[in-house]
């Protein structure tokens, strides 16, 4: 299959010329936007002479903030100061949502895509772009289910090209429903945050491929069908099947394609699953139907029911002793303020009660991506130790 790869020099490259391009005249009217100001605040500006009503709708703020328009047709508002951070955001024109023409950088999603804004901090944050050695990121396309072509993003560490002889460990990072598999990349910064806990001794060199977790929606979009819409719940029948036909793709496609690809250490200790929301829970039905495959399992802001581990992972359970052998680390996280905070600490509980050992990490915020940096940060750090 092709492969299509940003090596940090290129990366650096297309940073430099995007530096370079926002000093010239634009090409058509757009506004500066967004502006992050010394003082942490950040102006936003969208050319709609005609609207009769902007606002903005941003992850930092608790509602969608109004605009107002100057003589010659540009909305404009400026908030903060904002909490250093990476945040979607869009706005909204006379009710419909728009991502900001003035801002290359997008949210993936199979959906609408939100634009990003990335708010410095003073000092740099552990997904910044630091001077160290940076890793590897390649596009990857694989054969997957019924016929079609699956994709992924694949990071290798500094080193990975310097030594031909040396194999990594694999840590298959899953994204959230209607997240694509460059969420964790353009978003995340999951190259960046693994290079700087590399460079800082923290974290041991690991490859990681972040898969797109929707097969049904590859399926739909590659046969001409409509796209699928998400199940309504994340404990029903649906939702399971679905959860189960990427298990069946992770084992049976993208696992023998990245260990025939790349130089990986192919045993379940050197083989880690983790993700988040959707992810998350595909991350424990990937990890516990496949004890002999992973021995890292890390699920960010989901969970699975009491019934559902009765149902089907029973051997989890009945036999902790076992599983806590098996398992190198069962990590559970979750915001304090997220959707599927209760439902994640009564999994947490259960897992408890059945004398399953696992770490836990309970953070401020919601279910949000600004949390998951936070989560795989610390999650990288335990990896394959």
């Amino acid at each position: 299959m092709k492969r299509k790869t940003l090596t940090s020099f290129y990366t650096l490259v297309i940073l430099c010329i995007s530096c370079i391009a926002s000093g010239q005249p634009p090409t058509g009217p757009l506004a500066r936007s967004p502006q992050v100001n010394p003082d942490k605040t950040v102006t936003f500006r969208y050319i709609a002479p005609s609207a009769k009503s902007v606002t903005l709708s941003a992850q930092f703020e608790k509602g969608p903030l109004a605009m107002t328009k100057d003589a010659s047709g540009t909305w404009s508002v400026t908030t903060g100061p904002v909490k250093p951070d990476i945040y979607p955001y869009n706005f909204i024109v006379d009710g419909i949502q728009v991502m900001d023409p003035g801002n290359v950088d997008f949210f993936p999603n199979e959906r609408f895509k939100a634009s990003i804004v990335d708010i410095p901090g003073d000092t740099p944050l552990i997904h910044s772009l630091k001077d160290v050695p940076h890793g590897t990121v390649t596009y990857e396309y694989y054969p997957s289910v019924e016929g079609t072509t699956g994709s992924l993003v694949v990071y290798t560490p500094p080193d990975y090209e310097k030594n031909a002889t040396k194999k990594y460990p694999v840590f298959y990072l899953i994204s959230g429903t209607t997240d694509t598999e460059e969420t964790w990349f353009k978003v995340g910064r999951a190259n960046f945050i693994l290079d700087n806990l590399i460079s800082e001794g923290k974290a041991r060199p690991m490859i990681i491929v972040m898969p797109y977790g929707n097969v049904e929606g590859t399926i739909a979009a590659q046969k001409g069908l409509p796209k699928p819409a998400a199940p309504a719940g994340r404990e029903g029948t649906e939702a399971v099947q679905r959860a189960n036909s990427f298990e069946d793709d992770l084992v049976n496609n993208i696992i023998p394609y990245i260990e025939k690809n790349y130089r990986v250490i192919s045993n379940s200790d050197n083989r880690a699953v983790g993700g988040f929301s959707r992810g998350g829970g595909q991350t424990l039905r990937a990890g516990f139907g496949n004890m002999d495959k992973f021995s890292w399992i890390c699920c960010y802001s989901a969970y699975l029911t009491n019934k559902e581990m009765e149902s089907s992972y029973k051997h989890v359970y009945e036999n902790p002793g076992r599983t806590n052998s098996q398992l190198k680390l069962l990590w559970v996280s979750v915001g304090n303020e997220d959707f599927l905070y209760k439902q994640t600490v009564e999994f947490m509980d259960f897992l408890k009660s059945k004398n399953v050992n696992y770490k836990s990490f309970i953070t401020t915020g919601g279910h949000t991506w600004m949390n998951t940096k936070v989560f795989l940060t610390e999650t990288a750090q335990l990896l394959f130790k």
